[in-house]
């Protein structure tokens, strides 16, 4: 009897706990979160609404002000080795510098982009350069708004490409991937009001097209204006462990059933041309009507990506569903300790206390988590800053575990203007032996690396 009474008292153990009052005794805003490492201690600092909070393992600690700035992101800027922060406020586009102490301060030359609302920002170099440019959506203003492109000449913001692609949609989040493997980055857009979605193929020169219909990730299209969904975030990720990196299009919808609802998409890879095969029916998630912003990460350590997606009205709640393998997930909202939070739209992932698993932001919480007895391994990518990026922003890195091919990439964006942490998080369950790392580079060069022991952060350089 005592032995059954402990079994059951292991199985209903909550994997996360709300601990902001620890970590934040101040309180957080709630709006979209960035996670970073600024200072390299292994202890990724979080922006949170305007405010830097600076990490040392046990608390977050107020550190400085960014006025205002919900959406942007961190990525080191003039390749000097330090990151910096990109963001907009209406109408331009503003850099903080950090002169390598974690000291910031505003660039002076700032760039007016003609934008007065702006949902998410994509960091990624788009033209080959070495230097990090900035996509923005453009959201409603007078009218539905196009989208911008900031090009980075050398550190410095200096110009800036309209994206009109024959009319203009309203932008909620935007994303970055190399999808289809070719060396360069591609931009997914979430819009809204019905709108279909766009997926911006890169020539490699930083020129772009909306390919959403060839790949078939633009939505439902059934011929007439409302077939698609008000789509507010998306998550690029490989879901299935092929190596592929697939999308989860995260869809607010209405009741009427001719409104698409969140969407599944797999990469099929170059023999079927990178185009997507829509799982959604397959998969099946329970409707709500105000699901808003995704985010993908292996909370479990178990070797696949996990999907915590968010909802914004007043009784719908956040999901967490637990990817099974074989595109099956499983509801463990209740079970894994995420219940009673507010509608929001912040979510990202980061371990923020460096013990191997990964924790998350939302709702103005942080919750930990209590993963143990699974193998893990993170690994900090590092560009050259000659023909990659410093921050390796769009380098891909992948670790072959039997027939499972875990990919992970360096992102600036995921949902709705947020963003996890740039640092590169792998779960291995029991696998205990050393493992070898593919990485391949935005400048298209593919190198193996290692063997490394897991259960450790490693630091790979170009």
């Amino acid at each position: 009897m005592t032995a059954l009474l402990v079994l059951s008292s292991l199985a209903s153990a909550q994997t996360f706990t709300n601990e902001t009052s620890v970590w934040v005794p101040t309180g957080l805003s709630g709006g979209q979160a960035h996670w970073a490492d600024i200072d390299g201690d292994g202890y990724p600092e979080l922006h949170d609404y305007g405010i830097v909070y600076d990490n040392d393992g046990t608390t977050l600690t107020r550190s400085f002000a960014i006025w205002n700035y919900a959406f942007g992101g961190w990525a080191d800027t003039d390749n000097d080795g330090d990151l910096d922060f990109v963001s907009w406020y209406d109408p331009d586009v503003t850099l903080y510098v950090n002169d390598g102490s974690g000291s910031f301060t505003a660039d002076s030359n700032t760039l007016d982009l003609s934008i007065v609302s702006c949902r998410g920002v994509a960091l990624a170099d788009f033209d080959g350069d070495s230097f990090v440019d900035a996509w923005y959506t453009g959201y409603e203003g007078a009218g539905y708004e196009p989208d911008r492109i900031a090009w980075n000449n050398s550190g410095s913001f200096t110009s800036s490409t309209r994206m009109e692609q024959g009319f203009r949609r309203p932008g909620r989040g935007v994303t970055a991937a190399d999808f289809d493997e070719d060396g360069d980055i591609d931009v997914y857009v979430s819009n809204y009001r019905l709108e279909r979605n766009g997926l911006y193929v890169n020539d490699g020169a930083g020129n772009f097209v909306d390919r959403a219909k060839y790949h078939r990730v633009q939505g439902t299209d059934d011929g007439w204006y409302y077939s698609y969904g008000h789509t507010i975030g998306s998550s690029w990720g490989d879901l299935d462990n092929d190596g592929y990196i697939d999308l989860f299009v995260g869809n607010f919808s209405h009741a009427a059933p001719y409104q698409d609802r969140p969407k599944f998409y797999r990469n099929r890879g170059p023999d079927h041309g990178w185009q997507f095969a829509d799982l959604s029916a397959y998969v099946g998630i329970e409707r709500q009507e105000s699901f808003a912003s995704p985010t993908l990460g292996d909370y479990d350590n178990d070797g696949d990506l996990d999907l915590y997606f968010t909802t914004v009205y007043s009784g719908d709640f956040p999901v967490l569903l637990r990817n099974d393998g074989n595109w099956t997930f499983t509801d463990v909202t209740n079970l894994e300790g995420l219940t009673g939070i507010p509608a929001t739209y912040q979510a990202a992932w980061a371990d923020i206390d460096d013990d191997g698993d990964l924790d998350l932001i939302t709702g103005a919480r942080i919750y930990e988590n209590h993963t143990t007895g699974k193998a893990w391994l993170k690994l900090n990518l590092v560009g050259d800053g000659v023909t990659t990026n410093t921050t390796a922003l769009g380098a891909q890195a992948r670790i072959t575990v039997g027939s499972s091919i875990q990919t992970r990439q360096v992102e600036s964006g995921t949902g709705e203007g947020n963003a996890n942490d740039l640092t590169l998080h792998f779960g291995f369950g029991s696998h205990a032996l050393p493992v070898m790392v593919e990485v391949f580079w935005p400048d298209g060069t593919t190198v193996s690396y290692g063997p490394y022991d897991l259960n450790q952060t490693v630091t790979i350089s170009q």
